[in-house]
């Protein structure tokens, strides 16, 4: 699978852009500030079906413009496929697939399998347990559709009990057979939420293992685990545990939803006590096992988007990326950066299929 064609219109800085691209390495060079990685980002939305970056859409049209388009053509397996999607301010997101238009944005998930690796990473180590979740919900979700409907399902539940206990404060009433209707839906999805996850890691941690040991040629020992909030207990008992905290807090204190993934190196927090350049390390290493595991379930190689990346990695762990990336292993890359002259030479001496292009406040030309 490769993106062969990208057409955008009043996207973020870009007026209009329109090219053609390498089936292998594909770079965005210049300044920063110039709109390099809203190219990513472009490519990140025609398969997620929102921005990397900003969750709210309408934030990603151009300034004093109506709308924005996206379009993108795909080779999947020898088959051209269109993907479109269309932003208007105050109107509903329109995505599409060969022309017919989605029912559900979820169907489109997991269709064009993509892993990012940007300087925001850091936010993985950096920010809260909600952006960790993202992280596990976002791989699983690319291979695995009843999960992602679990997931759906578990929020939507999740939400009306929240809601459910907020009501019980205000009116100072307690339903308790209302609250056990929303809470076996909460257990049904909650449980398939947790023994997917479980079996996920088991498959995943050795790859990440595997690539952290490759990066940092080090024999120092990484570890990642799942902190499940329900402790040694079952759903239904954690929840009546939990009921009194609840009902204070008026919101689901334990679940899923607050599950969290710890991070250490030689049995100590990554964000306490390890070096940068361990840290960058570790989440390189995520990134790659993302793409391996991915590239395995779904039997296809996802594009890879390398945003940055030069400043994550000193020049030697720089080039020895670029070679694994540019191997078999790999298929489509995007990579943005600052140096043209140093990525043309960097690729000419690797003799890797490429095309550079040179990205100056929202225009474009071949480098």
């Amino acid at each position: 699978m490769y993106l062969k064609q990208l057409s955008l219109i009043n996207f973020k800085n870009y007026a209009s852009f329109e090219e053609k691209f390498s089936k292998k390495l594909n770079c965005f060079v210049g300044n920063n500030g110039m709109g390099k990685t809203n190219l990513l980002d472009a490519i990140y939305y025609l398969s997620f079906c929102k921005s990397f970056f900003n969750s709210i859409d309408s934030q990603n049209i151009k300034h004093h413009e109506a709308f924005f388009v996206l379009q993108a053509y795909f080779d999947k397996f020898g088959e051209e496929i269109e993907v479109y999607c269309g932003i208007k301010r105050n109107q509903k997101k329109i995505f599409k697939k060969n022309k017919k238009e989605y029912e559900r944005l979820s169907e489109h998930i997991g269709q064009f399998p993509l892993v990012m690796i940007s300087p925001s990473d850091a936010e993985l180590i950096n920010e809260s347990s909600e952006v960790r979740r993202k992280f596990l919900d976002g791989i699983i979700s690319q291979y695995d559709k009843v999960y992602l409907d679990k997931l759906i399902s578990y929020n939507h539940v999740l939400k009306q009990r929240n809601a459910l206990l907020k009501n019980f404060h205000e009116t100072r009433t307690f339903d308790s057979e209302t609250l056990e209707i929303w809470d076996e839906q909460l257990i049904l999805h909650g449980k398939g939420i947790l023994q997917i996850r479980a079996d996920f890691l088991k498959q995943f941690i050795p790859l990440f293992n595997k690539h952290y040991q490759f990066i940092s040629n080090s024999k120092e020992e990484v570890t990642l685990n799942y902190l499940n909030s329900l402790g040694e207990k079952e759903f239904k008992t954690a929840l009546l545990t939990s009921l009194t905290r609840d009902r204070v807090l008026h919101y689901t204190t334990i679940g899923p939803h607050k599950d969290d993934l710890e991070f250490a190196i030689e049995g100590f927090s990554l964000k306490k006590f390890a070096s940068q350049g361990q840290q960058k390390s570790y989440l390189l290493a995520l990134k790659l096992a993302q793409f391996e595991f991915i590239k395995d379930q779904k039997n296809t190689k996802p594009l890879l988007l390398l945003d940055d990346i030069y400043d994550k990695l000193d020049e030697e762990r720089f080039t020895k990326l670029i070679e694994m990336v540019s191997g078999q292993s790999f298929g489509q890359v995007f990579i943005t950066d600052t140096h043209p002259e140093r990525m043309n030479k960097l690729l000419n001496e690797m003799q890797v299929e490429h095309k550079i292009f040179l990205v100056d406040e929202g225009f474009v030309q071949h480098f």
